[in-house]
């Protein structure tokens, strides 16, 4: 029995997922240390350029996260075959497209940042500095880029101890090197920059290794297969529907952020605080979510509508349970994590009277993020597209009508209706998702 068609236990997801959540809980570190180290310059502009040199980076790289969940879908579906051939390719084809994206993103990067500081003005001081910081950072864009087609590989044949491995390297050798180029060197922000830029490469050539079943064979160059014309137009419809999707939650998050502006910049800075509970509500549930994706995928590659079923049945058990929990922890924790969070009376006053939208987010939400990852390894993206356009709507619909009356308390209720409308809308479609497969 090969590892693809063995039985989908709860041991089997959290195979998965554990690794997930450990190499998650990595990333705040880095942005921690990143800060902290030029904060020893004893300067504000380049704490200022670190972040929006990062933040800036960050924005243009997401355009091509569709990657790592189209790779994962399709490469889950090829494996679950038994078609290994295809993972190669799939593989392969993520590379190159990547390669071909960074190489675009250094070619233009002067037309990029002018853009960028256009958008986001910043002092003549800080913008200098994030300029120096971006020239070096930008070539480890192909790199970057690549690495989300890796690690949706990776997840794709349950190697998710591989994406830990991969994560602790990198953030760990650029904690190492920030503090050698930074405090040692006296680099300043080149510094920060240029660790960031090896870590990134070094990353993808373990990464690359770490995917090395990939090119054992001649599948890696097996250019007819790659570049086939109705396997290249699937993954990018596929990939196409993932972006929109993304487009679509970003601006919504966006659309909350700003609206939270006009309502006093106390609570403009209680939203902030409270939405990091959020984000460790993602870092947790991606785990399990990234679970079905792999399992879910690997089922629909077999034409198993059995274990399509108890792959979603078990992912979703564990994460119910863990939104369950997060949402607990935060109802009792949250005061004490609002008050180390902030030092204002006004804003801790304020984070407490909104806790309760941020405690019950994790147990409304995780329908919508179970069903994302179901939907991705199924690759369902085209309804997934569907579902996230009528669940904008609704939650328009929702700030039109609950803000103006209920002002932070309304936004916070909407919020909640686009996620529960994110569920709702998945799940309804979701026998006929599976009634599809066999």
């Amino acid at each position: 029995m090969s590892d693809a068609s063995a039985p989908i236990t709860h041991r089997r997801v959290l195979k998965i997922a554990l690794p997930i959540v450990l190499s998650n809980a990595t990333v705040p570190i880095l942005g921690a240390v990143d800060t902290g180290v030029v904060g020893q310059m004893g300067q504000a502009a380049p704490i200022g350029a670190v972040g929006i040199g990062a933040v800036i980076l960050a924005t243009v790289y997401w355009i091509f996260g569709f990657l790592r969940m189209g790779t994962t879908g399709l490469a889950a579906q090829a494996r679950g075959a038994g078609d290994m051939a295809e993972t190669g390719a799939l593989l392969m084809r993520g590379l190159i497209l990547a390669f071909l994206a960074g190489g675009v993103f250094i070619v233009t990067q002067a037309a990029l940042f002018w853009g960028a500081f256009a958008l986001a003005p910043a002092s003549a001081e800080v913008e200098s500095l994030a300029r120096d910081y971006l020239e070096i950072r930008i070539w480890g864009a192909p790199a970057t880029i690549a690495l989300y087609a890796v690690t949706g590989w990776l997840i794709a044949v349950e190697r998710t101890r591989g994406v830990f491995v991969l994560q602790i390297w990198m953030n760990g050798l650029n904690i190492v090197l920030d503090l050698w180029f930074v405090l040692g060197l006296g680099w300043g922000v080149e510094g920060v920059a240029t660790a960031t830029l090896i870590a990134e490469w070094t990353g993808l050539a373990l990464g690359l290794w770490l995917c090395r079943d990939a090119f054992a064979g001649e599948q890696w160059h097996d250019w007819a297969r790659i570049f086939d014309p109705a396997r290249l137009r699937r993954m990018l419809q596929v990939n196409a529907d993932i972006m929109v999707r993304s487009v679509l939650l970003t601006l919504s998050f966006t659309t909350f952020l700003f609206i939270g502006s006009d309502l006093g910049d106390v609570n403009l800075a209680a939203n902030q605080v409270l939405l990091q509970f959020l984000e460790i509500t993602a870092f947790a549930l991606d785990g399990f979510a990234f679970s079905a994706e792999a399992l879910v995928g690997g089922a629909v590659g077999a034409r198993d509508r059995h274990q399509v079923r108890r792959a979603s049945v078990v992912a979703s058990q564990w994460g119910v349970g863990g939104a369950v929990l997060l949402g607990a922890i935060f109802m009792l924790a949250g005061p004490l994590l609002i008050d180390i969070m902030s030092t204002s009376p006004e804003v801790r006053v304020a984070g407490r009277e909104f806790l309760f939208w941020a405690a019950i987010a994790p147990v409304l939400g995780v329908a919508s993020w179970m069903f994302d990852g179901i939907y991705i390894g199924a690759t369902w993206t085209r309804d997934m597209r569907w579902a996230m356009i009528q669940s904008v709507a609704v939650y328009v619909l929702a700030l039109v009508v609950l803000v103006p009356a209920y002002g932070n308390h309304g936004l916070w209720a909407s919020l909640m209706v686009l996620n529960i409308t994110r569920g709702l809308t998945l799940g309804l479609r979701y026998p006929r998702l599976e009634a599809q497969v066999g």
